[in-house]
């Protein structure tokens, strides 16, 4: 049992179920509602979502995996108590497990890719393992570089629903295309819903990297990694994230204004509640945080507001 825990632990599994619950989330609260009325949804469909979404979670296993993997050194200043690899789970079999999820998740989304022609996802598949890889070997320890990398595979969870049901050819399986349901406004709806959670999930996931590199700067200073508060200091870099934070709390801003026009108050109440006034809570706190633990707590407050920013989706589902 204590096993089972550490592998867990290993995969990140809240993690992997947050990735699992924002891909069907955006499926059925922001593709679903644009089908044009009478139009039927094939079971077929349902089937590859959950391919892809099975792809994109093993993937994202495979990265924590391997980030672990490399990261044993680091972790064993950072945080000695919460390690696995090594302690429980033999190096080897921490690699096996990579390879593993990393192989299935690729398979998986080159099999979508064969039967839609969209191949798009799978060589996007495949671009992730690679970039997650050289993220944990070589990009993690560059200037900004890994944080950027981080999050754009962030804001991929969502975009890559969209290009989903974006590539089908029609003539491939009669009746199954989804996009043959939509209208042009429609389908130009549902990409700027998709770029709009997408951008959000890009600057949040940004401001927490940066934080995390605050919070881990002892370990990665003594190993040589060349993070933003090992090379700029803690100052500049809490006055990076605070800037980025400001932007998304106005862009949000704005966002409610129009939501307000359209008599969306539920939502514009939510959204202030549950998402801007505890981005607001951060900002404050980033500038009286100092210790290691201080900005833990940062980093685990950004992640709820990531989750509350994804379950607004299902206001898009009941105003549709």
């Amino acid at each position: 049992m204590k096993l089972i825990a550490a592998f867990f632990r290993l995969i990140r599994f809240p993690n992997l179920i947050f990735i699992a619950i924002t891909q069907y989330l955006f499926y059925y609260c922001m593709v679903l509602p644009q089908i044009k009325p009478g139009s039927q949804v094939m079971s077929d469909e349902f089937i590859l979502l959950s391919l892809l979404v099975a792809s994109s979670v093993c993937i994202a296993a495979g990265g924590y995996v391997i980030n672990d993997y490399f990261d044993l050194n680091i972790d064993q200043v950072n945080k000695p108590g919460r390690m696995v690899i090594a302690k429980l789970i033999h190096r080897r079999w921490a690699i096996i497990w990579h390879w593993l999820f990393s192989t299935a998740g690729v398979v998986m989304g080159f099999y979508i890719s064969f039967v839609t022609g969209n191949w798009l996802i799978g060589f996007a598949n495949l671009g992730c393992v690679l970039l997650l890889w050289f993220y944990s070997t070589t990009f993690k320890k560059k200037f900004l570089v890994g944080n950027v990398i981080i999050a754009m595979l962030t804001a991929w969870v969502v975009l890559v629903v969209y290009f989903f049901i974006d590539q089908f050819p029609a003539n491939l399986i009669p009746g199954w295309r989804i996009v043959q349901h939509f209208d042009e406004y429609m389908l130009r709806r549902t990409a700027r819903l998709a770029f709009l959670y997408g951008g959000f999930a890009f600057i949040i996931s940004l401001v927490r990297e940066v934080v995390k590199d605050i919070e881990d700067m002892e370990g990665d200073s003594r190993y040589g990694c060349k993070t933003m508060p090992v090379v700029w200091g803690v100052p500049v870099s809490k006055v990076f994230a605070a800037v980025w934070l400001i932007v998304l709390i106005c862009a949000l801003a704005v966002i409610q204004f129009y939501a307000l026009r359209l008599g969306w108050w539920p939502s514009v109440i939510y959204c202030l509640l549950l998402v801007i006034l505890p981005l607001v809570l951060i900002l404050r706190n980033l500038y009286t945080a100092n210790t290691a633990a201080d900005f833990h707590r940062l980093s685990s407050a950004i992640k709820f507001v990531m989750l509350t920013g994804i379950l607004s989706m299902f206001f898009f589902k009941l105003y549709s």
